[in-house]
């Protein structure tokens, strides 16, 4: 054979040898748009560019509930991806799949970087299931413009149920052409103002001590928020599009300048900006208001995590963790902070912000930082645990939705309290 075809032979064969050695991990995840799945494909290109051992493959999979039932399903059939991004709420179905493995018996890793009351939503039972990558929490987003216009203080919005009220008043008698508040009706905000007054959503200290069995919808805490929607509906002042977990709708409502206050997620910080920009007025962003004579408890973080599945070989189990680790270290969560307005989940990306000016350049998210750094630790805001939380979510979502109809609250409360215990029940059935 001539030389230079043995040589071609060779390195055919040893290139054929690399591949057939080199481990595959499977990503699924829940980002479809292009500057968030566009992130994440350009970290796995460059982290198989760092080795030869272990190749990603990012893979959008829909929304987050279907990308977790897909990934169930897939296990069972032996065919699971390596690592998922799973949302908050489906914790508890992840853990009772069985589909998954805690990432800290993968390998030891030092959690002490992750922001605390980030990486104590994720675990559970003295171990870190999953590792933080798209976190978020709600905050108060206000259009400046708007409220000058009502002879209100941009400095200083309102923190409080009875403050944002005195705004509603004013915005009322300044006939704004607007709503005074807006914001999607969505389980997860009636989850973070329990937490914020010091409430556990569910029994058995949250989920967390055990198994939950109830709701905790017949408390003070419960009512305070049933009562705000309510004041709110009565006097005109609040206003959504009539969709259940209509985030983009809600946005829409305030960009267009239909409401001056809105609550929503932090991640959506840099859109609203952008979008405040193009319509021409001011944005700001201020605490999520809380109820009166309750001491700010903090926070529940919302958004996702990275599981690493059971059923893959322990160099897929690696390779899934070490990736993981590389797409949330401090450079990349710092760059995916300023592409989307997620928190960077590690206190040391926050210090490398801070280096860069970034809170400077941008104060709005300075707000957000502090909100969740100041998050009092504990059983109410770290979290529900609770394996159905896609039902419960709705049904008290459904509960607001008859006091906004006219409904009374205790009458709601009541009925609301007993659909979800039932969901919970039904649920743990599962598990006798």
């Amino acid at each position: 054979m001539n030389r230079i075809l043995l040589t071609a032979a060779l390195l055919g064969l040893a290139n054929a040898s690399l591949a057939s050695a080199q481990t595959t991990v499977e990503f699924w995840h829940s980002f479809g748009d292009a500057k968030r799945s566009g992130w994440i494909q350009a970290r796995a290109d460059e982290y198989n560019k760092t080795q030869n051992a272990v190749k990603v493959v990012p893979s959008y999979k829909g929304s987050y509930n279907d990308s977790l039932q897909a990934t169930i399903l897939a296990a069972r059939q032996g065919k699971a991806p390596a690592l998922v991004q799973i949302f908050e709420v489906g914790s508890q179905l992840a853990l009772d799949s069985g589909a998954f493995q805690p990432v800290s018996s993968v390998r030891n890793v030092d959690f002490s970087d992750y922001i605390k009351p980030v990486i104590n939503y994720y675990t559970i039972g003295g171990k870190v299931n999953s590792l933080p990558f798209n976190s978020s929490s709600p905050v108060l987003y206000f259009n400046q413009d708007l409220m000058k216009k009502a002879g209100l203080n941009p400095k200083q919005p309102p923190t409080t149920f009875g403050g944002l009220l005195n705004a509603c008043q004013k915005i009322e008698a300044a006939k704004l052409n607007a709503k005074c508040f807006g914001m999607s009706l969505n389980g997860w905000f009636i989850e973070q103002w329990m937490a914020q007054q010091g409430a556990p959503l569910l029994n058995n200290a949250n989920g967390r001590q055990g198994r939950a069995t109830a709701t905790n919808l017949d408390s003070r805490a419960a009512k305070n928020i049933f009562t705000f929607f309510k004041t709110m509906q009565d006097r005109g002042y609040y206003t959504y599009t009539g969709k259940l977990q209509d985030w983009d709708g809600s946005d829409a409502i305030f960009t267009n300048q239909k409401a001056v206050f809105h609550i929503t997620s932090t991640a959506d910080i840099g859109n609203i900006r952008d979008a405040a920009k193009k319509a021409g007025f001011g944005v700001g962003v201020g605490v999520m208001p809380i109820a009166d004579g309750t001491k700010r408890n903090g926070v529940v973080i919302g958004g996702a995590s990275l599981w690493i599945s059971k059923g893959v070989s322990k160099a897929q189990a690696e390779g899934a963790l070490d990736f993981a680790l590389y797409m949330t270290n401090t450079q990349n969560m710092a760059d995916w902070h300023k592409l989307t307005g997620y928190y960077p989940v590690r206190q040391s990306s926050i210090e490398l912000l801070r280096k860069q000016g970034w809170f400077t350049q941008t104060p709005l998210q300075l707000v957000a930082f502090n909100q969740l750094t100041k998050t009092v630790p504990g059983t109410a805001t770290a979290g529900g645990l609770n394996g159905a939380a896609i039902q419960t979510r709705k049904i008290m979502e459904e509960g607001v939705q008859k006091v906004l109809a006219g409904q009374n609250v205790d009458a709601a409360l009541k009925e609301t309290k007993a659909r979800a215990d039932a969901a919970l029940a039904e649920y743990n059935a599962n598990f006798k």
